[in-house]
Parts: structure tokens; C-alpha cells; sequence
């Protein structure tokens, strides 16, 4: 089975169509005001339907208010929404059933200790992604910085999952060898500065963690 691969933070037609010529099974938009990815609800629309029907669709929002989420939801109709905060597992359960969406629940992982609260989420996330935790006083996600990903190996979950955090065309071969991941999700690490994308980077990522190669052999 093919690894799955994500390529999040997409706010601009050039890597968002890189993203799906290199074969990426998921493209992240952001509504998150204090991340450099962050889209505007009109901007958001006009890239979804851009992408629409050629891979599928995430948004991700940290701990947002239903208003916000409707806003998310009517601009982007996409195939998963992904909650990126401290969302409880009742709050998780009440946005599932009131969007009628399937959810990506994301967990910061520091030690082996912070999986003690994926099980909670079992019957309401239909795919786990574990990221790294961030820095104190941080935004959730995008930082750049990973976990010990041999915490993964050997690891069971009753749901899909997605590693996250640090990876980037160099390490994400080593990262899926490390962790046995079935998938593997990407921000920062194809990006030339913090919220700009580079096409040639997804191209680069995407191959290099379906072929399990490194940055340079993939260029051999």
C-alpha cells in the first residue's frame, strides 16, 4: 500500500499544483490568524475549487468556535477537517456531528506518555496525526521540530495515522523507516521561507518518502 502523504499549509496556486502533479493524496489550508499560512476566507474558496476534485481537501483550525468553522466549512466543503488544538474528545464529537465531516485530531507529542490520550478519540477522529509539541506559548504545529519517532514503532491504533513534525525531503525516508508510518504529513519543511511554498520541494518530498530515498539519492 502506497504511503500517504500531506502537504499542508498550501496558500498559493503554484505548490498546490505541485503537490497534486507529484501525487499527494492531501492538501492542508490553514485558518489559523497567528500561523504564516493562514487563509483568508475568500482566498481559501478560490483555491479550493482550484484543487477540487484532484486531491483531497483538508482544513485545519485549532480550538475554534462553531462560527468559525461554518465560515471554514462553507468556503473550502472539504473532505476532512483537522483540529489542530486542545479539542476535547466531546468537543471533537459535537464538530463531527454538527459539520458532518470526517476529522484529522492531531496530537503533540513529546514523550511516549502524551499517547495515553489517543484512545479517548478512538470513535470520533477517523485519522491520527501526531506532531511534534510545541514550544511553550507557541501556536500548535508548523514549528519544524520533531519527536523521537522511534516512540511510533511498533505502535497499534484503531485509526489511519499521519507522522508530522520536522520532516522535510532530507529525513522524511529515515522518519517513515524510524516510526513504521503509514503516512506522513509536511509544512515547514518544503518551504523556502515561514508560509512560502516551494514547488520543487513537494516534488522532491513526495518522492523521496513514497521511494523511502534521501534528498540526495533521490537526485542520483
Amino acid at each position: 500500500m502506497a504511503l500517504i502523504v500531506k502537504i499542508c499549509g498550501v496558500n498559493a496556486t503554484e505548490p498546490a499544483d505541485a503537490a497534486v502533479r507529484a501525487g499527494a493524496d492531501f492538501v492542508g489550508l490553514v485558518f489559523h490568524p497567528k500561523s504564516p499560512r493562514h487563509l483568508a476566507f475568500d482566498a481559501a474558496r478560490v483555491l479550493a475549487e482550484h484543487l477540487r476534485g484532484r486531491v483531497r481537501l483538508v482544513a485545519l483550525v485549532a480550538d475554534a468556535d462553531d462560527s468559525w468553522l461554518a465560515a471554514a466549512v462553507e468556503a473550502v466543503r472539504p473532505d476532512f477537517l483537522q483540529l489542530h488544538g486542545r479539542e476535547t474528545p466531546e468537543r471533537a464529537a459535537a464538530i463531527k456531528a454538527r459539520f458532518a465531516t470526517p476529522l484529522i485530531k492531531a496530537f503533540p507529542i513529546a514523550g511516549a506518555e502524551d499517547f495515553a490520550a489517543v484512545a479517548r478519540y478512538d470513535d470520533i477522529a477517523d485519522i491520527f496525526l501526531f506532531d511534534a509539541k510545541a514550544p511553550e506559548g507557541l501556536r500548535p504545529g508548523g514549528h519544524g521540530t520533531a519527536f523521537d519517532w522511534q516512540l511510533l514503532q511498533g505502535r497499534r491504533f484503531v485509526r489511519p495515522w499521519l507522522l508530522a513534525g520536522g520532516l522535510q525531503p532530507e529525513n522524511v525516508a529515515r522518519a517513515v523507516i524510524s516510526s513504521g508510518a503509514p503516512g506522513v504529513d509536511v509544512s515547514s519543511g518544503v518551504e523556502t521561507a515561514p508560509g512560502i511554498k516551494s514547488a520543487s520541494l513537494i516534488v522532491d518530498f513526495v518522492f523521496a518518502a513514497r521511494n523511502h530515498l534521501t534528498h540526495s539519492e533521490a537526485h542520483l
